[in-house]
């Protein structure tokens, strides 16, 4: 009898398989909004009163990409990720060029359909600029904020600077479409160190990219200007990136930093998607942060 020849398996199939267990949910904000979002909740009914945390995914991305915080945190609090106003099956947002604020409000919203009144905020780069207006918007309901590889914006660059930025983005995704832009661009969110299933797994969330919202998304980048609203917001913040990110530096993130009165952290062999390609590092990141935030603040 002849030996059965071994499969290797998709690493891509593999996520996929892991993430079946935080299925696609969809809430109805007050304003009708349709959000669609995942969630990971603690066994244990001891642990539900843990301060929820909330992720939100960059520009080429999705909540389908936390699955690894899904599985790690998810164990000792209640774990949420979006899929932001124009991904997945979410409504987009009414303006062609939006500002932070009309996603911000979408958040508060969404918050408010799941009955959540306080929590820990994530954003990862441009999550990171919707994170930061939610936050100088609505400063009672966040215990802390931790944004990974920020983005900026380009909302305090000269007019041409701007329009260059996004309109390069724009015709790239008119040129290669979302299975194009997987193909061309995943790359650059990892470092070197990272492995087949961390590259399968962006791949796999950046096909998956619906071309209106992240066209509208790519407005926001560009009307954005992160460092005024840290400048503004006062609560507990900390601001985290890859020591190998090519796309939003350790010097850049260093500057938006100082802008939020903190310390940035740098995690080592990194990319951009950190969380994704270093999940235990993250993880161990984001949880210590958690835990600070449940803690009174010192003054």
């Amino acid at each position: 009898m002849s030996a059965v020849p071994s499969v290797t398996a998709d690493p891509a199939a593999l996520l996929e398989a892991r993430l079946a267990r935080f299925s696609l949910q969809q809430a109805v904000t007050a304003a009708e909004q349709i959000v669609g979002y995942r969630e990971a909740q603690p066994v244990s009914s001891a642990l539900h009163d843990s301060l929820p945390l909330v992720l939100l995914h960059g520009i080429g991305s999705g909540a389908a990409s936390w699955v690894q915080q899904f599985e790690a945190l998810g164990a000792t609090r209640r774990v949420l990720a979006w899929d932001a106003p124009g991904y997945g099956v979410s409504h987009p947002v009414a303006p062609a060029s939006p500002q932070a604020a009309d996603y911000a409000d979408v958040l508060r919203g969404w918050l408010d359909a799941l009955g959540i009144e306080r929590c820990v905020l994530v954003g990862h780069s441009l999550g990171a600029i919707i994170a930061g207006a939610f936050a100088v918007a609505n400063p009672e309901r966040l215990a802390g904020l931790l944004l990974l590889s920020p983005a900026g914006g380009y909302g305090s660059a000269a007019a041409d600077v701007r329009d260059t930025k996004r309109d390069q983005r724009l015709a790239m995704l008119a040129e290669l479409g979302p299975a194009g832009l997987a193909e061309k661009r995943s790359a650059n969110m990892l470092s070197q160190h990272a492995d087949e299933t961390a590259r399968a797994w962006v791949r796999w969330n950046m096909a998956r990219i619906v071309p209106h919202g992240y066209a509208q998304a790519t407005h926001l980048l560009a009307n954005a200007d992160l460092a005024s609203d840290l400048a503004r917001y006062h609560g507990r913040i900390s601001v985290a990136v890859g020591a190998e990110d090519g796309i939003t530096p350790p010097s850049g993130c260093e500057r938006l930093a100082q802008a939020a009165r903190t310390s940035l952290q740098v995690v080592p062999r990194a990319g951009h998607a950190g969380y994704i390609e270093a999940a235990e590092a993250y993880n161990t990141l984001i949880d210590t942060f958690c835990r600070a935030s449940a803690a009174p603040r010192s003054h």
